[in-house]
């Protein structure tokens, strides 16, 4: 036992530090431990009926589809998420309502209670957490977002009704495999023999058809049971053998990740109406997600943070720079994780100007290795900063009212200048993992 156990009467950031120090890893992958404590706290079916989120890209954002969708059509929702920005409780929501420290707390007081001499990872505990208060709520439907992989992710000790693929990209190569076939493998971890799995990825790997068949998952894939399409800027449709949905707005997000969440609710059992898709559609946005925190000059926010992320980002600035009649030039902040694929994300971001900030902690990527991938790809314009808050500060006094500010890289980063612009303070990242 250590020293510093926290209570009941203890407060969230004491229970946080609490956390990190308790298993000698932060990321241990494996199902055993934490399954005997969900068992002992019967959090194994915190709902009736239950998402699952796995995917390289697009996790969050379909989420949030989902979440608005079913809120829309009345039942009563939870989702868990991560990271978190900027507080920990981000990572539940109960009813569109972020988790109170209180609330947290409770959960985390009932599973300290009930794990013994089980050691469990931070993200372990926060994903019991989760089920925690889910279970106390009551609730009709949970969505979770998968942690790392899928297959060995804590997440992955409830079975899904729904289990979701969004993308798959090359990431996180030191747990899950460098090829497609490897991280689909262990991506498709999620599928259960109860399940039925929606896949968005449009070249899913055959090991995903493979792991489907192999548990007896029915599995319906974009392009081959549904499909999409933008019909004009405002408008697109979707289509499938069950459901047929004809001017749907676009969201503020990725249209692939929209029409996924379509899809996984037009195969699974819950009801849902084209004008409860049409007004959660309408009501969905993200944090950290090309946000727009400024106007002069333009800051843009996005957790971008490989080359799948990066490429969508430089399409979406594309698109932006159209609609402006004068736009002056682009400053990107950024700062990245050095277990990240850095050289090809850099590769593709396109900007006049960099201010590379460093990252701290055990996975942080300092600032000079950002610079030299840059000088190595190029660019010129290139400047190193110890710190996210002195590169965006920077960024901020060198632009003119008509340039644009990208922060990027990693939710790290985007946390740092999100609680800047906020006046916020003691930002804590927790030992988070990021995905």
């Amino acid at each position: 036992m250590l020293n510093n156990q926290p209570n009941a009467m203890s407060d969230l950031k004491t229970w946080l530090c609490y956390l990190e120090q308790l298993h000698p890893t932060t990321i241990d992958l494996g199902l055993e431990r934490v399954t005997a404590v969900a068992q002992r706290l019967n959090l194994l079916q915190p709902a009736p009926y239950i998402f699952t989120v796995a995917g390289t890209n697009g996790k969050g954002t379909t989420c949030r589809m989902l979440e608005m969708i079913l809120l829309e059509a009345g039942l009563r929702v939870g989702v868990y998420s991560s990271p978190h920005l900027l507080r920990f409780t981000e990572r539940v929501r109960i009813n569109n309502q972020e988790s109170s420290e209180q609330e947290t707390v409770k959960a985390f007081v009932e599973i300290e209670k009930a794990r013994a001499d089980i050691s469990l990872t931070y993200f372990e505990y926060a994903t019991l957490a989760a089920l925690y208060q889910f279970r106390q709520a009551k609730l009709d439907v949970v969505i979770l977002e998968v942690g790392l992989g899928g297959r060995l992710d804590a997440t992955n000790i409830v079975d899904a009704d729904v289990a979701i693929i969004t993308t798959i990209g090359i990431d996180h190569v030191d747990y899950l495999g460098d090829t497609r076939e490897s991280i689909g493998r262990e991506k498709a971890g999620i599928f259960k023999s109860k399940s039925i799995a929606v896949v968005g990825e449009p070249n899913m790997p055959g090991s995903i058809l493979n792991v489907a068949k192999l548990v007896n998952c029915p599995i319906y894939s974009v392009n081959c049971n549904w499909h999409y399409q933008q019909v004009n800027n405002n408008s697109w449709v979707f289509q499938s053998p069950k459901k047929q949905y004809k001017n749907l707005p676009i969201a503020h997000v990725p249209l692939a990740n929209a029409a996924t969440a379509v899809a996984a609710l037009s195969y699974s059992s819950i009801k849902i109406t084209q004008q409860q898709i049409v007004n959660g559609l309408k009501k969905s946005n993200l944090i950290g997600r090309f946000q727009i925190v400024n106007t002069s000059p333009l800051v843009i926010l996005d957790v971008a943070h490989n080359p799948h992320a990066a490429a969508y980002l430089t399409q979406q600035l594309e698109k932006l720079k159209a609609e402006y009649l004068h736009i002056g030039k682009v400053r990107f902040v950024v700062g990245m994780l050095k277990d990240k694929d850095i050289k090809s994300t850099l590769a593709i971001l396109k900007s006049d100007k960099w201010y590379c900030a460093s990252l701290y902690g055990e996975r942080g990527c300092s600032a000079e290795v950002l610079k030299q991938h840059l000088l190595n790809k190029g660019e010129l314009n290139v400047s190193a900063f110890d710190t996210v808050s002195k590169a965006y500060r920077q960024a901020m006094q060198d632009a003119n009212k008509d340039d644009i500010i990208v922060i990027c890289g990693s939710f790290h980063t985007v946390s740092d200048v999100l609680a800047e612009t906020q006046h916020l303070s003691g930002i804590n990242h927790d030992g988070q993992t990021t995905n």
